[in-house]
């Protein structure tokens, strides 16, 4: 199968599609999506649920999902989610050692729940766009071999591309072998190593097959009232034009960029302190912004708000050690716990947005399939 992307030409300009065309059993308008990549999403009547950064630790992904009520338990990745639109806030990369099973559950789960009149939407983080850079300073020893494997398992498969990474997620597993032993990685093994690089640089350079499924995604997704970004929207970025830049990004992962005479990074959405991926503003705690006051914070938050038209901001990028919370009269809720075991190892929650209420879901990893609810209305 070839590394580069399929997709080389630039798409026609998008139009509003639906992902059914008629009311399901229970009776809900179909979902209808504007923008390629997704950017203003009508999901009426929908129970909406929101996960943070997973970091390539798939048993908290799984963990997070079955808190989330969209993923069986039995073990068989199956979507029980039902009309449940799910929202994923990046940084699915680095820091662990599974990012390709993740996303290949992800799409494997869109594909189911489309078909039961639900969605699944990811959001591109920073550690996404670092990846797509070149940028590989964060990568575990795991994550190469996994790029290492990934592309033997896509030259010996004959399914197309969509096939053969939705199924990645079921025999990932089973292509892991001595390369997890105690001194595969050690520093003298460079031959190994530099596989490991080039395999990774093969799929997510600009262009490459994963950087091209990554560009399927946006850095900024607008469902009904609510702004879902990874590290936070500002009255600049709207200004600019969040379709806009959507699509800015997703041209660059998918190397049309390279097409052009002065190719450029979309630096607004993806560099910088205050870029989309990057910025901690909302997130960070006061101690941290004293060149910022509170109300000054507040007042940024409601303009960005107004200009989007939307009700809440939801973001993730900065660990909250304190669990999934909301500040500035809830008009923000930061949702990255650092579940990831390369992160905080923390116990998964997620967010679960119905009828424009918010709550908090935890997982009980004390008492299997038990929940805590934290209402926060």
């Amino acid at each position: 199968m070839a590394s580069l992307c399929f997709n080389s030409l630039p798409l026609p300009p998008s139009q509003p599609r639906k992902l059914a065309e008629a009311p399901l059993n229970g009776g809900l308008k179909p979902i209808v999506i504007n923008g390629d990549p997704p950017t203003f999403v009508s999901a009426p009547g929908r129970r909406i649920v929101a996960v943070g950064d997973l970091h390539g630790d798939l048993v908290q992904a799984r963990c997070a999902l079955e808190t989330a009520g969209v993923l069986s338990s039995n073990g068989q990745d199956l979507w029980i989610g039902g009309e449940t639109v799910l929202i994923q806030l990046g940084d699915i990369f680095d820091r662990g050692e599974d990012e390709i099973a993740i996303l290949s559950l992800l799409q494997s789960l869109n594909i189911q729940a489309k078909e039961n009149g639900g969605a699944v939407f990811q959001v591109n983080g920073n550690h996404e766009t670092m990846n797509v850079e070149g940028d590989f300073r964060y990568v575990e020893p795991g994550a190469f071999d996994e790029c290492i494997d990934f592309l033997e398992y896509l030259d010996e498969d004959e399914d197309s591309w969509d096939e053969a990474f939705v199924n990645w997620i079921a025999v990932s597993e089973g292509w892991k072998g001595d390369s997890m032993s105690p001194n595969h990685w050690a520093p003298w093994n460079l031959v190994k190593r530099q596989k490991g690089v080039i395999a990774r640089s093969i799929l997510l350079r600009p262009g490459g097959l994963l950087a091209c499924e990554l560009a399927r995604h946006p850095v900024v997704l607008k469902v009904d009232d609510w702004v879902f970004c990874h590290g936070g929207l500002l009255p600049h970025h709207v200004e600019y034009g969040i379709e806009r830049m959507n699509k800015e990004v997703s041209d660059w992962m998918r190397g049309l960029n390279e097409l052009k005479s002065s190719p450029q990074l979309p630096f607004i959405a993806t560099r910088g302190y205050d870029s989309v991926v990057w910025n901690r503003l909302y997130s960070r705690d006061a101690a941290d912004l004293a060149d910022y006051p509170s109300h000054q914070i507040s007042s940024i938050l409601k303009e960005t708000l107004q200009a989007v038209g939307a009700k809440a901001m939801v973001v993730g990028h900065t660990p909250q050690t304190v669990g999934i919370n909301c500040k500035y009269n809830c008009n923000i809720w930061r949702i990255d716990v650092g579940m990831s075991r390369g992160v905080l190892n923390s116990r998964p929650e997620v967010l679960e947005i119905v009828d424009n209420k918010a709550r908090v879901l935890r997982s009980r990893s004390d008492i299997f399939g038990e929940l805590e609810v934290v209402d926060c209305t």
